[in-house]
């Protein structure tokens, strides 16, 4: 595993195709999902990047794309929401997978009523996904587990997913690495080399599937991981970014310094 500091992995006049990650690794964990935010800085160098890669950035997260939306404002990307449950492609078009109404109903019936038998944990209903918060409260670990596999067992229509301090059900065979691999059979991002950073356990089949691809792989934090390249924290992913754009921007001009197209049509 390589750890990055002030160099980039990527390679001069490469064409490239960004992925990210949002809670812990755009931006930084919070108490509660509500009081996550993306710095004005770490915003407008993801505009620059979208502009220097014909638009083949994606954000790929646990979050419904209305948050990511609100997350990123004015801003507006292709975005893979509830790990791919919801997709917004970079022409606009917006799929959404659902579950039956009385599944969901059901789901929120019973996750409400053992949530509220849990102080401090907090019960997160994304529609077509369920998740189970137990920051404030760790103690909580394993019943909010057992939980959600009581509802797997009665709901097979879904899958278990953790995470940092969180338990999702979602349903099956939706997963970041899913999502990646759909995005990158689309314009812009098809024949280029997907990068991917992520910093939890949802997004090492969105690092599996980016190294299928012969991709670079990013894990921002600790522990074990698919990911080839590691980042410290989500400072270290500002300052990854800041690097990327320096290199981008330094091959773009040499391009256009030798008469070339420019570079935002290469990488």
């Amino acid at each position: 595993m390589n750890t990055l500091e002030s160099v980039s992995p990527l390679v001069p006049e490469g064409r490239y195709a960004f992925f990210f990650d949002v809670d812990g690794t755009l931006a930084a964990i919070q108490s509660r999902p509500e009081e996550v935010f993306i710095p004005a800085a770490a915003k407008a160098a993801l505009s620059r990047l979208a502009e220097l890669s014909d638009g083949a950035l994606a954000l790929v997260s646990g979050r419904p794309t209305r948050e990511l939306d609100a997350l990123v404002a004015p801003l507006r990307f292709p975005l893979a929401g509830v790990h791919g449950a919801e997709r917004r492609d970079a022409a606009g078009h917006t799929e959404r997978l659902s579950l039956p109404d009385d599944v969901s109903a059901s789901l929120t019936s019973l996750l409400s009523e053992a949530v509220a038998k849990m102080p401090d944990t907090q019960l997160e209903t994304k529609g077509m996904a369920f998740a189970l918060h137990y920051r404030r409260a760790p103690h909580y670990q394993q019943a909010i587990l057992t939980l959600a596999e009581t509802m797997t067992q009665r709901f097979p229509e879904l899958a278990l997913q953790p995470g940092k301090c969180v338990v999702e059900l979602k349903p099956k065979g939706v997963s970041k690495g899913a999502a990646i691999a759909d995005f990158m059979q689309q314009a812009p991002f098809a024949g280029r080399t997907p990068v991917f950073l992520g910093d939890d356990l949802t997004d090492e089949a969105g690092f599996e599937a980016v190294n299928a691809l012969d991709g670079i792989a990013i894990k921002v934090g600790e522990g074990e991981t698919k990911a080839g390249y590691r980042l410290a924290d989500v400072e270290a992913v500002y300052h990854w970014l800041e690097q990327t754009l320096l290199k981008l921007d330094q091959d773009d001009k040499s391009l256009r310094s030798q008469g070339y197209e420019s570079l935002s049509s290469r990488i």
